[in-house]
C-alpha cells in the first residue's frame, strides 16, 4: 500500500478559474466587506451566517463565480481540523482560502487534506468530486502536506480489517514506506525473534500469523556522529482477542486498530526521514496477533524477558506491554537521547481521559514539560499522569519478578506504565503515549476510524532535540 498522493491538493496555473474562500472572525464585518463585497455579505447575512467557527456559507461572487465565507475562531484559539469542514462542504473545483496574519497557512493544509481523507474498500466505478485547494509548489512538498501524507499512511493501516493487515503484512509495510528513504529495514522473525525477544514472541504463539519485528535504522543526510539518537517503539498487535482471557464480542470490534501505536510511529519515522531531519533513528515495531488456540500463552505461565526478569501472566488480555518490554529494553542498550513508545495499551487511559487525549507518562519532569509544551505549541493534546511508585508493589508475584497485571482493579494505565518502566534505565529519558488511535465519530479533519493523536506533538519534541523548532505550525 503506497503513501496517499495529496489529490486534493492543487497547483493551480490560471488564476481566472480559481473560487475564493475568506475566513473571517465574527465582530469583523468591516473585514467581510472589504474581502468579499456588501453585496456577498448581506447575502450571507440573509442566510445565517453569524462567523461562528467551522460555519461555512456559499454567496454570490465577482463575474458570476461563487465564492464562501468561513467563520474562524478568536486569534488566541488554534484548531487546525476546522479547515477539514472546507474539504466536505465546498463544491468542486479549485480553491484559494484566504486567512488573516495570525493564521498558520499550514493550518489550512493540513486540515484541509486530514478533512479529504476517506477510507473505502467499496467498489465503485468513479470517485466523487472533490474540492482542490490551491497551494503553491512549495507548500505541496512542504511540511503540513508531508505532515498530511503521513498521518493518512497511519490511518489507511489502522483502518485496514485485520485479515488484510496481519504481523507480516504489517512489517512489509513498514519496509516498503521507509526503504526508499533511506533506512537499513530489517525483518527478525522465526527462531533469531524467539531468542532476542521472548515476551514477544509468547504473545505470538496463538496465532497461525507468526510475529515478526521490524528493526530500522536511519541517519539524515546532515546528521553527524554525534547527532542525537531517537528511539521509537510501537505496539503493533493487529488483532486482540484477548487470549485465553477473551474479550466479549463488543470488545472486539475494533481491535484491528491494537497495532495504532506502531502505525503511529511508523508515520513519525516516514516524516522524520522525509523532512530530513539531522538526527539518528531507531524503530522498532513488535508486529503480532492475540489469538486463542492449542498454542497460546496460558494465564500463571512465566516468561523470562530479554531483560533476565521473569514476568508472569496474569491475564493474556495485557498482552501489549509484553510486546513492548523486550523491545524497550534493547532499543535502551543503544543509549538514545530520547526513548518513546506508543501503544493502545489500556482501557484504563481512556476512561481516564477519553478518547482525544492520550495519556503521557515519563520518567522525568523535564521531559515531560518539553512534551507538554510542544503538545500546546500544536494544539496536539497530551495528558501527563504520574508513574506513581507507590504502586509498583502492585505488580508483585510470587513466583516471578513480575506480574503483568496489578493485584487491583485500580490506576490500570499508571500501573501498565510502571510495569513497562521495569525495562527501561533509570537515567534513559522515556515517555510513554498510551493512545486510544481511533476516533468514535466523525468530525471535521478527523473522520471515523483510525487516527494518531499526538503526532504532531512528538514531531516537534524531536524537531527541538536537533535545534530546528521554529515559528512554523504543523
Amino acid at each position: 500500500m503506497p503513501i496517499r498522493d495529496l489529490d486534493c491538493l492543487s497547483v493551480a496555473r490560471r488564476r481566472k478559474a480559481l473560487c475564493a474562500v475568506y475566513a473571517v472572525r465574527a465582530q469583523e464585518r468591516e473585514t467581510w466587506v472589504a474581502l468579499a463585497g456588501e453585496p456577498a455579505v448581506a447575502f450571507a447575512e440573509n442566510c445565517g451566517f453569524m462567523a461562528r467557527p467551522g460555519q461555512l456559507v456559499l454567496v454570490p461572487g465577482p463575474e458570476g463565480k461563487v465564492q464562501a465565507l468561513f467563520g474562524l475562531p478568536a486569534a488566541d484559539v488554534r484548531d487546525p481540523f476546522m479547515f477539514g469542514r472546507l474539504a466536505l462542504d465546498l463544491p468542486e473545483g479549485d480553491w484559494c482560502v484566504h486567512v488573516p496574519d495570525d493564521v498558520a497557512r499550514d493550518d489550512v493544509i493540513l486540515g484541509f487534506c486530514l478533512g479529504a481523507y476517506c477510507y473505502s474498500l467499496k467498489t465503485q466505478d468513479k470517485a466523487p468530486a472533490q474540492p482542490r485547494l490551491v497551494v503553491t509548489a512549495g507548500e505541496r512538498k512542504g511540511l503540513a502536506a508531508q505532515m498530511a501524507r503521513a498521518i493518512c499512511f497511519a490511518r489507511d493501516l489502522i483502518n485496514m480489517p485485520a485479515n488484510l493487515l496481519g504481523p507480516s503484512d504489517l512489517a512489509r509495510e513498514a519496509k516498503g514506506a521507509l526503504r526508499p528513504l533511506g533506512a537499513d529495514v530489517e525483518v527478525i522473525k522465526g527462531a533469531e525473534l524467539d531468542a532476542a525477544y521472548p515476551l514477544l514472541a509468547h504473545v505470538g504463539n496463538g496465532s497461525e500469523r507468526a510475529p515478526r519485528v521490524v528493526l530500522a535504522r536511519w541517519s539524515g543526510t546532515h546528521a553527524g556522529k554525534d547527532a542525537p539518537l531517537i528511539s521509537l517503539v510501537g505496539k503493533g498487535v493487529c488483532f486482540d482477542s484477548g487470549g485465553y482471557d477473551i474479550k466479549p464480542s463488543s470488545g472486539m470490534l475494533r481491535m484491528k486498530k491494537d497495532m495504532g501505536g506502531a502505525a503511529t510511529v511508523l508515520a513519525l519515522a516516514w516524516l522524520v526521514m522525509a523532512q530530513d531531519l539531522p538526527v539518528r533513528l531507531e524503530l522498532r515495531l513488535g508486529c503480532v496477533e492475540n489469538s486463542v488456540s492449542g498454542h497460546a500463552m496460558r494465564p500463571l505461565d512465566v516468561i523470562r524477558s530479554r531483560s533476565g526478569l521473569t514476568v508472569e501472566i496474569g491475564n493474556t488480555d495485557a498482552e501489549g506491554r509484553l510486546v513492548l518490554s523486550d523491545l524497550l529494553y534493547e532499543a535502551g542498550e543503544s543509549a538514545p537521547a530520547l526513548l518513546v513508545d506508543v501503544a493502545t495499551l489500556t482501557g484504563a487511559a481512556r476512561v481516564a481521559l477519553g478518547p482525544d487525549l492520550p495519556a503521557l507518562f515519563c520518567n522525568s519532569d523535564s521531559t515531560a514539560i518539553l512534551f507538554a509544551e510542544a503538545a500546546e505549541y500544536e494544539a496536539d493534546p497530551l495528558w501527563r499522569l504520574p508513574l506513581w511508585q507507590g504502586y509498583v508493589g502492585w505488580l508483585k508475584s510470587s513466583v516471578a519478578d513480575l506480574n503483568n497485571i496489578a493485584s487491583r482493579p485500580m490506576a490500570g494505565a499508571i500501573t501498565a506504565g510502571l510495569f513497562l518502566e521495569q525495562f527501561v534505565k533509570s537515567d534513559q529519558r522515556w515517555a510513554h503515549v498510551d493512545s486510544y488511535a481511533w476516533n468514535d465519530s466523525s468530525r471535521p479533519g478527523r473522520p471515523e476510524g483510525g487516527d494518531t493523536p499526538g503526532i504532531r506533538a512528538l514531531f516537534r519534541v524531536i524537531r527541538s532535540l536537533c535545534g530546528t523548532n521554529d515559528t512554523e505550525k504543523t
